[in-house]
């Protein structure tokens, strides 16, 4: 099922890349090839696992723009061999991630049938939380009032 987006479009503004991003988790919902992992390592560090059985590196494409990881796969048609059944799927396809602001793509690599990409998420130092130092009086210029107990 596909929700039509259109009457938040008339009441909404500035909200179009949160809607691009809505359209694409539901036609990324209704595609199931190729099978794929989205793994957290830790706090900033995540790894995708793709099953690519029978493509090889020279076969697939991997792309980063604008936020969007693009990952596809052309896979020749070969004639040599007559398949007398067909179990894996080596259709073409594409696949696409969208991509959090900051999150980069560090490397990808074939591993046992899995194209694993390597993910980060690097926060400009700009960004990132700073302790900000408070002016005011130092302990060596503050006089204490003498005072008598009473």
């Amino acid at each position: 099922m596909r929700y039509d987006w259109t009457p938040l479009w008339r009441s909404t503004i500035g909200f179009d890349r949160l809607f691009d991003i809505l359209d694409e988790v539901q036609r990324t919902a209704e595609e199931s090839y190729p099978p794929y992992n989205i793994e957290r390592l830790d706090e900033n560090r995540f790894q995708i696992s793709v099953a690519l059985a029978g493509f090889t590196p020279d076969e697939v494409a991997l792309t980063v723009e604008q936020n969007v990881l693009t990952l596809e796969g052309h896979k020749a048609e070969k004639d040599e061999k007559l398949i007398v059944h067909r179990g894996m799927s080596t259709r073409s396809f594409k696949r696409q991630f969208t991509l959090a602001d900051h999150v980069e793509v560090k490397g990808a690599r074939f591993e046992n049938g899995l194209l694993v990409i390597e993910l980060q998420r690097e926060i400009p130092e700009a960004m990132k939380p700073r302790r900000i130092a408070i002016a005011g009086a130092s302990a060596g210029q503050v006089k204490q009032i003498e005072g008598k107990a009473a």
